[in-house]
């Protein structure tokens, strides 16, 4: 095998782990951040749990999934941002998601994802993009070349309380660009797209609705990116079609 394709045995089994719609279901629910136990994925995916256990123990095996036990629970969380921002990728590459069908609740689940969510640790949807575009227009974030913050973006970030410098320690990047599976459009990741996200959270700028990723904007968060982002109520919504 020339050596070039040292590499051919690994990818074919990464490949491989994502290969099945069980398996792929739950890491993009895990794409919420937070760590769900394996009841609550067995659930989630329409399995039994003894389907679910197998399928996470492959995950777990393969390095996309980490577990963590507390007495008798077993938490599942995806191992590491990189992997996220994989899955993620994988998923925009896959083609642009179907229109929401079937169910009202179906529908209404799929249009609120594609409005606002976490992805992983950051915003995506319609506002992840509304967000990332504002920065961008304001000279605060460039995207000449990959992402970058400016200085005036930095002290932005430090003004709303996020110190950026304070994860200096990190090796991952202050910004980088996730592409959006909904939107088709790059949004802000990186330490300051988590930082954002867990502002907005903490801030009560966004909740968390159902058992999914989905997030709300609430009226603080309307006024409040309006105030510091210009973003205006209408950016935040989907085209009249329904379709991102």
């Amino acid at each position: 095998m020339p050596s070039s394709d040292h590499s051919a045995p690994q990818l074919a089994a990464l490949a491989g782990l994502l290969a099945d719609a069980t398996r792929a279901t739950f890491c993009l629910a895990l794409l919420d951040g937070r760590a769900w136990t394996g009841g609550e994925l067995a659930r989630y995916a329409g399995v039994a749990p003894s389907t679910a256990s197998a399928h996470l123990s492959q995950l777990v095996a393969g390095g996309l999934l980490v577990e963590e036990r507390q007495g008798r629970h077993r938490y599942i969380r995806i191992a590491n941002p990189q992997t996220a921002q994989l899955i993620e990728d994988l998923a925009a590459f896959s083609g642009p998601p179907p229109a929401p069908t079937g169910t009202l609740k179906a529908r209404s689940v799929g249009t609120a994802l594609a409005r606002a969510r976490t992805c992983y640790d950051h915003l995506a949807g319609r506002l992840g993009i509304a967000i990332t575009d504002a920065l961008t227009a304001r000279g605060l974030l460039v995207q000449d070349s990959g992402f970058a913050l400016t200085d005036d973006g930095l002290g932005w970030f430090a003004a709303q309380g996020m110190d950026l410098a304070a994860s200096g320690g990190s090796r991952r990047p202050v910004a980088r660009p996730c592409l959006d599976w909904t939107e088709r459009r790059p949004h802000l990741s990186g330490l300051s797209g988590a930082a954002l996200c867990r502002h907005a959270l903490e801030e009560g700028w966004c909740v968390r609705i159902g058992s999914q990723r989905a997030l709300k904007v609430t009226d603080e968060g309307t006024r409040r990116l309006h105030e510091l982002l210009g973003i205006e109520p209408e950016e935040l919504e989907l085209a009249p079609t329904g379709n991102p």
